[in-house]
């Protein structure tokens, strides 16, 4: 039985970032979709169920913040890694509260995002959830 590629959405308002993440990610073996924005993405995050979320915390209109406490009440808040800039340590702690898993910093370090985000799909939670 061959196993399908766990997919992972990415919401960001700079198209250069989907872009570079896209071509990384694919690269590491997974299916990739991009959203521009908060509403996008918390659209998509209820249609696709991704195996993790990787989202800015500033963009217009729906930041975040506000984009991540309503993948939370979809019961996907465990899945969402935050990227930040440097030094905005409130909007991290906000995030914390509610209910990131985790945070990367920009400018990131490719490989550690990537490991960030194989930890998420080799836990025996979202393995079950791709499955489904």
């Amino acid at each position: 039985m061959v196993r399908a590629k766990p997919t992972i959405l990415v919401i960001d308002d700079q198209p250069g970032i989907r872009r570079l993440l896209t071509e990384v990610l694919q690269d590491e073996g997974y299916n990739v979709v991009t959203a521009a924005n908060g509403y996008e993405g918390v659209q998509l995050a209820r249609d696709i169920k991704p195996a993790v979320i990787l989202m800015d915390m500033k963009m217009p209109g729906m930041d975040g913040i506000e984009a991540l406490r309503e993948i939370k009440r979809q019961g996907q808040g465990e899945k969402v890694i935050m990227m930040t800039a440097y030094g905005e340590l409130d909007m991290v702690n906000e995030a914390r509260e509610a209910g990131m898993r985790d945070y990367i910093t920009k400018p990131f370090d490719i490989m550690q995002l990537c490991e960030k985000i194989g930890q998420i799909v080799n836990s025996p939670d979202s393995r079950q959830l791709m499955i489904g």
